[in-house]
Order: C-alpha cells, then structure tokens, then sequence
C-alpha cells in the first residue's frame, strides 16, 4: 500500500476511532541494559568519545533489537509508532561528534519503523502507520544559554532549520507522518515547520504534520513562556494533522492542558504522557492500569483523537491505554470549526 492508500486509510479510522501511538522508547532501550560496547557494536569500536546513551545509534548498531521495540509496541495494540529518531539531526549528534552520520540514523531510524510495521500488517491484514520523530534539539532559539549575555544564541534559526530539513529528507520515504514533538521552545517548532514546508515544496508531496508541545511544569507553560492556547496559536498556522501534548507531565497532571487545546483547536488532539511524575531515583512508577484510568476518562470525555505514552511507559502501558480507549468516540474537530464559525472565528480546513 502507498503511503496516500495509508495515509487515507487513517484518516478513515480517526473519524470513527481513537488511534492508540506508542510508548517510551528510552524504557525499552534501558531495558536492554547495553554497555559502552553495545551502543559502539563493530562499527563504531574505536571511536573517539563515549557514544553510551545515543539511543539513535542503535539504528545502525543494534536495528533487530530496535525493530523488535516497534513490533512489540504494534503487538500491543499500537495503531502508530515513532521513529528511534529524537536525536537524529546533527544538531544533536554533534554531542557525540556524529553530525555527519544524522542522516544515515535518521533514514534507518525510518526504514525500521516502516519494516516493523509493513511487517505487522502483512500478518494483521491491518496497516500500521509510522511517524517522523523530530525532537526539539539540545539547542534553544528563544532563550540564550548564557545568564550574562540576554542576546546570545548557540544557533541560529536557518541552522535549525536546516538541521531539521536534512533529518526530514532523509526520513521521507519510509514515513506517514512527521511527528515535532517534545516542543519547548516555539520557535524551535517553527523552525522544524518551515524544513517540512519547503520539503513539501520542493518534493511536491504533501505528508501529515503532527505537533507535540510540552508544559514544562504545573506553572502551565512551556519553557519558552506560552500557555497551551497560545501554543496552538503560534503554530496552527502549519495545518497539522493533530496537536497536543507530551513529556514532563503524568496523566493526572497534563489533562486541564490537554482540556486547554481541545478547546481552541479545530484539529485532533494528540496526548501522551510520561507514566506519572519520576520519583527520586528518576523512575516512574504509575502502572499501566493507573496510566490508563487517566488516558481513558481523557477518551470518553471526549477530549482527544489520538493517545500513547511518553517517559516511563512500556508496550503493557499501551495495552491498558488500548484497551480503555477502545469503546470511547474519538473528538470530532468538524464541532469545534462550527462553534468557530458560530463566534466569527474562521477556522482553517483540516490538512489532509
């Protein structure tokens, strides 16, 4: 099936069901409890830094085990996964002098992803997407690095933007959507809009924009100073497919913010939190039926289209989340747009 088949596919079953994403990568790749060496494999031996904790180069050291990650988390009930590719711009990598590899990790991140899934829906007769994971960099356009000096940047938006647009290239042919997730600073965010828009234009094709914010605590805001209404704001303007919210929060904690965005926004809403709040040792402790009692009031208040999870949850925190989202209606945006309307608002259309 072409990725347009699939895409359509989705947009099918999000009018008339809630799809379920995956959980926490990091947690499945702790748990394979790998050394310097087993991050390094043969390739990469004798390379001149620690590499340990680049879960993206697994991409290339270890794909079975992370191919095996995504297939356990569609084996749960997960209608999407994302992409092992939070890091993969060279933005990120160059933590571990790796810049130049980014591509090569993004686009088997990708091919991954698109294996397990293809895979999956060979056995289900029932296809699986795959999201474009874009993290928001270890870098920040908003605020500067350096309490002494107000004015100073580490990078500019055209690095940004460009770091972005290469990961982005690179992940295109494997993917159903891009996924800007994790958003801390908006502008950021915008910057990884505009490498999506000017692939677009440039590709001519036109792949579904998912957008992920984070409150960064119970202050309400993200770490640049916006509330979630205003976050929608400053990026609706990409169309997205879906909007909303993951990391920093647990369920109890993130849902008046995911309350916030459903109502202003006329697109589906997409949640995952981190199973609970970590505790002292920066373990999470919520199980899944505790994750799941959240997500699924979440669901059958009709609050969201989309929901998965984020640090600390595991493909058994998907079954449960799966599980108690299966009976609820999914948000129809088509009721936000008319109460728009209804206010002199104008909406924009829903990007297809």
């Amino acid at each position: 099936m072409s990725r347009a088949d699939r895409i359509q596919a989705f947009e099918k079953r999000a009018k008339d069901q809630i799809l379920i994403l995956d959980g926490a990568m990091g947690t499945q790749i702790q748990d394979l409890k790998l050394d310097e060496d087993g991050y390094r494999g043969a390739r990469f031996a004798e390379w001149g830094v620690s590499i340990k904790g680049n879960n993206d180069i697994l991409n290339l050291t270890a794909p079975e085990s992370v191919k095996a990650i995504h297939r356990a988390y569609f084996e749960a009930g997960a209608d999407i996964v994302e992409t092992n590719t939070f890091s993969a711009t060279s933005i990120a990598q160059a933590d571990y002098e790796m810049q130049a590899l980014a591509p090569e990790i993004a686009r088997e991140g990708a091919r991954l992803a698109r294996a397990a899934a293809d895979d999956v829906a060979a056995e289900t007769g029932i296809e699986r997407g795959v999201a474009g994971a874009i993290g928001p960099t270890n870098k920040t356009l908003s605020i500067s690095p350096d309490v002494n000096d107000p004015g100073h940047r580490d990078v500019n938006f055209d690095t940004v933007r460009a770091a972005y647009y290469e990961q982005a290239e690179a992940m295109s042919p494997y993917i159903d959507f891009f996924l800007i997730e994790t958003i801390f600073d908006t502008l950021n965010a915008k910057a990884a809009i505009k490498a999506l828009l000017d692939l677009q234009a440039a590709s001519g094709e036109v792949v579904p924009i998912m957008i992920s914010g984070t409150i960064t605590d119970r202050s309400g805001r993200t770490l640049s100073g916006q509330t979630a209404e205003a976050f929608w704001y400053s990026v609706r303007h990409a169309r997205p497919w879906a909007i909303g919210l993951n990391c920093a929060l647990g369920a109890d904690e993130m849902r008046p913010y995911i309350a916030e965005i459903s109502r202003v926004a006329d697109t589906r809403i997409i949640a995952y939190p981190n199973a609970g709040l970590p505790n002292d040792m920066g373990e999470y402790d919520e199980t899944p039926d505790q994750t799941a009692a959240h997500v699924g009031e979440w669901a059958s208040s009709g609050l969201v289209n989309i929901l998965g999870g984020c640090c600390g949850t595991t493909p058994d925190h998907i079954r449960a989340i799966a599980a108690a989202a299966k009976s609820a209606k999914p948000r129809h945006p088509a009721e936000r747009k008319r109460a728009m309307r209804l206010a002199g608002l104008e909406p924009f259309e829903l990007a297809s």
